[in-house]
């Protein structure tokens, strides 16, 4: 058996007010182009790939024949990339690139919405975006309001507002000001900003009560890689943060870890499996970045996975916290231990419970936790039937029922593995 660090009791939490525009009240969940697909606008080189707006429908289309909107992926998000290089001359509005996207943001909004899917399109809190394309702030008052007003003419339904070419220290002024603009439109526009993730790296330190009042969406985290290394930083800023982010992420308001990048290259079957847990387990937005015309099966299976989804979406909307994290002096980080309060069922209480094995080397190990360490709040006298989320099989996915006094013993591969497991209070 592995001794463990006990890092942390699961204390009652307050959360404070999201953005109170009746919106994203759960994790939202769609596609977003960025990860897989970047900044690909030669279109006569790469037909299939670049930022184009049949590739925005294609993958619509695919959320909808493959069965994802069912459960709920029914945002087709636009990255950076898919206007003009200048604004009009008279108008000052933006335009969408006239060869890449021929129809125009609003006749796409329209597509997608004759499909049951909402749209996203991306802006930047500067004076251009990441990419080199116009964006909101600029002389005077900026754009603030006249792109508000554009994107609710179009029919947007979320907008990511990036922190691109423009100081940090500005930000808690020029994200409200995107907020205000949005407001004074009426249109239910989701407000997904990365101000956190910009003044992080500036050392400023983000005022959340401020950030979650205006966001519904908010990154902290440097951009998600197609690479294990950039999924396990996030894990680890994660639970190094758990104290403040967990005040700051519930109905309205969501910390956003950035894309799913299962589908693609860089991570094994198993990493994309725990990519998908801990997404799940933090109640984060779920939005997919990959190519749905190529996936493997065992990709949209992960992918597609309803009671993994049902963890993620569950109406508490509360962040896992770590329980135990084992780091041995002068060796790699190894074992973690997450759980998560969820919702009552049937007046039964629940739990998500998540073990991590983050050792680079060696074969699937046994971790040993007591149920006091996984749920310190509990009573003694509790009881509580654990299922395996990942297995398939209804008889495989059974791991017994445990009472307060007994420990969890879970064999989790190396290397990213993981293992998730519901606890239903009998």
């Amino acid at each position: 058996m592995m001794k463990f660090l006990i890092v942390a009791l699961l204390p009652l939490i307050a959360t404070v007010h999201g953005l109170d525009n009746g919106l994203a009240l759960k994790p939202p969940m769609g596609w977003l182009s960025w990860a897989r697909f970047t900044c690909v606008t030669d279109c006569a080189k790469y037909p299939d790939t670049c930022i184009h707006e049949d590739l925005y429908k294609q993958m619509g289309e695919k959320l909808i024949k493959d069965g994802y909107v069912e459960l709920g992926y029914d945002i087709v998000a636009i990255d950076d990339c898919w206007s003009e290089y200048e604004r009009d001359n008279e108008t000052k509005r933006l335009v969408a690139d006239r060869t890449r996207f021929p129809s125009g943001i609003k006749a796409l909004a329209d597509w997608m919405h004759s499909k049951g899917l909402r749209l996203g399109l991306y802006g930047d809190v500067g004076p251009l975006t990441c990419a080199g394309y116009p964006a909101q702030n600029g002389p005077g008052d900026g754009f603030f309001d006249i792109d508000a007003q554009t994107f609710a003419e179009w029919g947007v339904d979320s907008f990511k507002f990036d922190g691109c070419f423009e100081d940090p220290k500005n930000f808690d002024v020029l994200y409200p000001k995107m907020a205000t603009a949005f407001n004074k439109t009426g249109a239910p526009i989701i407000y997904h900003c990365e101000w956190p993730l910009y003044q992080f790296n500036a050392n400023i330190t983000p005022n959340y009560e401020s950030i979650s009042k205006y966001c519904n969406m908010y990154r902290n985290h440097d951009d998600v890689w197609d690479s294990w290394s950039s999924v396990s930083s996030i894990i680890q800023f994660y639970g190094d943060y758990q104290d403040t982010f967990g005040r700051y992420n519930g109905p309205g308001m969501w910390l956003d870890p950035d894309m799913l990048i299962i589908g693609n290259f860089g991570l094994s079957e198993t990493q994309w499996e725990t990519q998908m847990s801990f997404w799940s387990m933090w109640s984060s937005p779920l939005y997919m970045s990959n190519d749905l015309r190529r996936i493997s099966k065992r990709a949209k299976k992960i992918l597609k996975n309803r009671r993994v989804i049902e963890v993620d979406q569950d109406s508490l909307g509360k962040m896992a916290r770590r329980m135990v994290y084992d780091n041995p002096k002068g060796k790699d980080r190894h074992f973690e231990a997450w759980t998560k309060e969820m919702a009552q069922r049937d007046g039964k209480t629940i739990y998500a419970v998540l073990y991590y094995n983050d050792q680079p080397l060696g074969n699937p190990e046994y971790f040993t936790v007591s149920m006091k360490t996984l749920l310190p709040n509990e009573n003694s006298d509790s009881k509580f039937k654990v299922v395996d989320l990942w297995e398939e099989d209804e008889d495989d996915a059974r791991i017994g029922t445990f009472q307060m006094s007994d420990s969890l013993e879970l064999i989790v591969n190396p290397s990213g593995g993981s293992r998730m497991v519901l606890l239903t209070q009998v």
